[in-house]
């Protein structure tokens, strides 16, 4: 193997390794904690580097140094033949391949906790968010810390992105008028508020500095503070699916994405829980349409269908033009 190749595969390895440290700082970033690897990628990183092994397979071990020379030079030892080294492949990228971040690889499964036992951690967890000051800005502008709501033992869990100001007075998520087109949403279901488990990424409002009402989108530093948070309520619970509400809770779970209106009504997965985005319900109260309202609807009989909820002709039949 020439020096010129040797160079070119250490090249190749240390842009692998950069990539691969790289991306699971991105996984640690979205609070993934475990990351599971395959027999045969564990075998190829338990090999030396690639170049190293080049090195020591194509440079022949130098020859020892020739003695002085007696008076009477006795017959010459013949000169050992070494063995041919036998060229290893390093191992491919796709065997060192790994999850990307939009994929959410799942955590490793925690013990079960006994209902006592997860009411305590869920009480635990509270506490500290209901404490947390990790966004200075955020917990001095807040009113109330709006953790979630809902049963902790629940089938479906809702995800949004942030409190607005109805829900930063009141302490509780999705209580403004979008809040209550999604209990609208849930009750056609034949669920209840009680029933399902309803939660944002942020527990706290955004702030607004300068500005009276209104709200503003929080940034991608805030999710990422906040996020660990939610990850806990979502291993706690331990949901059968995940219905994330508009494009800022789907980028806050899923990374950048090809956008909501392509996005929704398509299975993700995320935490190892099957995940389906859809529009926020405060974007039914800009456009009320009755194709609009068919499509979130659609979005929930695919996530009734999932769960394995009864559903009737007529709850099917919602928002068709021909159910008048």
């Amino acid at each position: 193997m020439t020096p010129a190749m040797i160079t070119a595969m250490s090249v190749a390895y240390d842009q692998l390794l950069d990539g691969t440290i790289q991306h699971l700082q991105e996984l640690k970033e979205h609070g993934v904690r475990f990351v599971s690897l395959s027999p045969e990628t564990l075998a190829g990183l338990n090999q030396p580097p690639v170049a190293a092994r080049a090195r020591s397979q194509s440079v022949s071990p130098a020859p020892p140094a020739p003695a002085p020379r007696p008076a009477a030079r006795p017959p010459a030892s013949p000169t050992p033949i070494l063995p041919k080294p036998v060229e290893q492949k390093p191992p491919s990228p796709q065997a060192l391949a790994l999850p990307l971040p939009t994929e959410s690889t799942a955590p490793a499964p925690a013990p079960a906790l006994s209902p006592e036992a997860r009411a305590a951690a869920f009480a635990d967890l509270r506490r500290r968010a209901l404490a947390c000051v990790r966004c200075p800005n955020l917990a001095a502008a807040r009113k109330n810390v709006v953790f979630g709501v809902g049963d902790i033992n629940a089938q479906l869990m809702f995800i949004g992105e942030a409190p607005g100001a109805d829900e930063d007075t009141q302490g509780e998520p999705f209580v403004g008028k979008a809040g209550q087109l999604l209990t609208k949403i849930i009750q056609t279901m034949g669920l209840t508020r009680d029933t399902v488990y309803i939660g944002n990424i942020l527990k706290c409002r955004p702030d607004t500095p300068g500005q009276a009402s209104g709200n503003r989108k929080p940034t991608p530093e805030e999710m990422q503070t906040c996020i660990p948070y939610l990850h806990e309520q979502i291993d706690l619970i331990r949901p059968r699916v995940i219905v994330a509400l508009g494009a800022t809770a789907v980028e806050g779970l899923l990374g950048k994405t090809i956008g909501i209106t392509k996005l929704r009504g398509q299975w993700r997965t995320y935490r190892g829980i099957p995940l389906m985005p859809t529009y926020h319900p405060a974007y039914l109260l800009r456009n009320q349409s009755l194709s609009e309202k068919r499509r979130i609807w659609e979005d929930m009989l695919q996530v009734m269908e999932k769960l394995g909820l009864p559903i009737s002709q007529k709850q099917r039949d919602y928002f068709l033009k021909a159910a008048g």
